[in-house]
């Protein structure tokens, strides 16, 4: 794996417009304020223009509607959207995940019904269990548990500490980070007849996660009371998310950190919830459809709608009574 780029071989992964010329190797991106002379950067909005000129930095990746100079000894890189272009840049420079000396570790156990791919990557002191089924070239990083019955598809990737419960069915090229559990029961009591106590509801479904799904360390997707809870294609949740038995996620909806998903909830495709936001039970968020951090839904958004607030209105109208408190306030 190569340390050091020359900035045109940096453009020709880009395949953007080079502008100046730099004699300095680069061996990392950086930002703006904490970059040296042998760092590339970026700048993606007209705010971060400025911080250019003061930067160490002997490159910048920028966004082709800006106006920046190169400057002497400095180039840059316009491209139509800097923030994917750092993305190629940083999978340049990417370390190599960590090294198995042997596919399969002696500590691992795995049931002998269990079917294992081509390929397959298990570490130390995971199990596999009766009849689970590893599509290939998958990766269970150590103290991985995968129960009885599960599939998972090609290519996926599960961090240590992750358990998934019985009968889950993994979709291929997924990544699951440290410590996400799959499968745990759903949160369902109700009070008992003689009002002394709470009667737990057995949660018998199962878990359902489509492809390219990605989930962040520490996040929770419990199994459905019966039928399954489902996530689509390409979702992308971030650590901390909690997503309760019998929700439904369309493809390729966000969920940022600290966010939730009460039972039953269903999402469209492509809609983002940001971060700490609390959906209620049995409520439908529709296709393209944005919940603002910090949000408390409690009703049915309308596809490509804005909601913010607590409890959570269309964007337009809190916006509206936040600006008529500060008045009262300043009154």
């Amino acid at each position: 794996m190569k340390t050091s780029y020359t900035i045109e071989e940096i453009n020709d992964a880009l395949q953007g417009e080079l502008i100046g010329h730099t004699t300095q190797k680069i061996n990392g991106p950086e930002q703006l304020q904490n970059a040296n002379n042998n760092h590339i950067t970026f700048v993606g909005s007209v705010k971060y223009v400025k911080f250019w000129v003061d930067s160490k930095a002997c490159a910048a990746v920028v966004n082709d509607n800006l106006k920046i100079e190169a400057g002497d000894n400095r180039a840059i890189i316009k491209v139509k959207n800097a923030d994917l272009a750092m993305a190629k840049i940083l999978e340049l420079f990417n370390q190599p995940a960590p090294v198995f000396d042997t596919d399969i570790h002696p500590t691992a156990v795995i049931h002998e019904t269990a079917k294992i791919g081509n390929g397959c990557k298990i570490g130390a002191n995971c199990y596999v269990g009766k009849d689970v089924e590893l599509g290939n070239e998958v990766i269970l990083y150590p103290n991985v548990c995968v129960f009885d019955e599960t599939i998972i598809g090609d290519k996926t990737i599960v961090w240590s500490g992750t358990v998934i419960r019985e009968r889950c069915i993994i979709g291929s090229n997924c990544i699951f980070h440290t410590n996400v559990s799959i499968g745990a029961d759903g949160f369902g009591y109700r009070p008992s007849n003689d009002g002394r106590g709470l009667v737990k509801i057995p949660q018998i479904g199962n878990v359902i996660i489509g492809h390219f799904v990605e989930i962040g360390a520490n996040s929770c997707v419990d199994r459905a009371k019966f039928s399954s809870t489902i996530i689509g294609d390409g979702c992308k949740i971030d650590n901390l998310v909690q997503v309760a038995h019998n929700s439904v996620m369309g493809r390729s909806c966000i969920m940022a950190g600290h966010s939730g998903l009460a039972g039953s909830v269903t999402l469209g495709d492509g809609v983002i919830i940001g971060g700490s936001a609390s959906i209620k039970d049995h409520t439908n968020i529709d296709s393209g459809a944005t919940v603002g951090a910090g949000s408390g839904v409690m009703n049915d958004v309308k596809a490509g709608q804005t909601v913010l607030g607590y409890p959570a209105q269309d964007a337009r109208d809190m916006l509206k009574q936040w600006v008529a408190m500060r008045r009262l306030v300043k009154k």
